[in-house]
């Protein structure tokens, strides 16, 4: 079993008003949480974007990032993802090469095009741009990493002679998300590697390398794993089923799936659990699962768990982490 796959953790920091927390002490003990989870052995810290969300869901990822450098020494961090189109590509080159030079080059940018339209319409972008968007955006955030001048000119954004500084000195990978096959072969096409959604599209992306005469040692997995893994995994999921539930059917609402006009919501847990993403494994499961995938998929780097449901307590995400650190993680190095 190769040791060089990360194992980590996938925040998205929701609060929601039926559980919710002083946002204050919300975010201290998250972050107390991570440090504590690099000590237990886990590798990497991923966090997710969205705006204008009830429940908090955070807006600032990079701040957050900047935040994990400071509290952990060797974590590496990373965006699973970031909405791309509805950023400056300037200044998100800005910010995440000042968080690549105070980690000391641990940050990867995760970037995908999104899907809500009211986000869209706040910032000033049509989701009909979001191919250009995304394609422009990553290739002038690379120019600006070169500590070259930029000098793009495009339909969505031109930038002069003008260089950002300062320039990262580990530049970070650029990996883009997505589950429909043009987003796919875009991520093989223009990015340093694929964001997978809970193991969705790795077969696509194989190809689409293949089809554009790279080879698969050229390619890169980052995948987000939604499985629910505790010694008795159906009667956590029942124990937590309330968060869980929210967390699909937020994203349903949103559209993550399809159109939320015709989506149907859950109304139970195994429902949600038999229908979506996730998964319920022991460690045992986990263990043959994961070493399979990884066996199978050479070029998978970096597979995440959810820290914390939305509204879950801290105590009780705590314990799940522990079990992965403790019954998982030492077998599958």
């Amino acid at each position: 079993m190769t040791s060089s796959v990360n194992y980590g953790l996938w925040y998205d920091f929701r609060n929601p008003a039926p559980w919710r927390e002083d946002f204050e002490q919300f975010y201290a003990s998250r972050l107390d949480q991570i440090a504590a989870a690099e000590e237990l052995g886990f590798d990497s810290a991923w966090l997710t974007e969205h705006h204008f969300c009830d429940d908090g869901y955070t807006p600032s990822p990079l701040v957050l990032a900047a935040a994990i450098a400071a509290r952990t020494r060797d974590m590496h961090i990373g965006t699973n993802l970031m909405l791309l189109p509805l950023h400056d590509p300037v200044r998100m080159a800005e910010d995440c090469a000042t968080v690549s030079l105070l980690s000391g080059g641990r940050f990867d940018l995760g970037v995908g095009i999104g899907y809500r339209q009211l986000e869209f319409d706040q910032f000033g972008r049509q989701l009909s741009h979001r191919p250009s968007l995304v394609e422009e955006g990553i290739e002038v955030i690379r120019r600006s990493w070169s500590g070259k001048p930029v000098n793009f000119s495009g339909k969505r954004f031109t930038v002069g002679d003008l260089s950002v500084t300062p320039a990262p000195v580990h530049a970070p990978k650029i990996l883009l998300g997505g589950m429909a096959p043009p987003a796919i072969e875009r991520a093989a096409r223009v990015a340093d590697g694929f964001l997978c959604t809970g193991g969705l599209g790795i077969d696509n992306y194989c190809e689409a390398l293949l089809s554009q005469g790279k080879t698969l040692e050229q390619g890169n997995v980052v995948m987000g794993c939604w499985a629910i893994i505790a010694e008795d995994p159906e009667a956590e999921a029942r124990r937590i089923g309330d968060h869980i539930l929210y967390q699909t059917n937020e994203y349903i609402k949103w559209g993550a799936f399809g159109p939320p006009e015709k989506a149907t919501l859950f109304d139970d847990v195994f429902t949600a659990i038999e229908n979506g993403l996730y998964q319920m494994w022991d460690a045992d499961m986990a263990v043959a699962e994961l070493s399979k995938l990884v066996r199978d998929y050479p070029l998978i780097s970096d597979i995440h768990f959810w820290a914390q449901f939305p509204g879950e307590s801290l105590e009780s995400g705590n314990r799940r982490l522990r079990y992965i650190a403790e019954k998982v993680l030492p077998r599958l190095r």
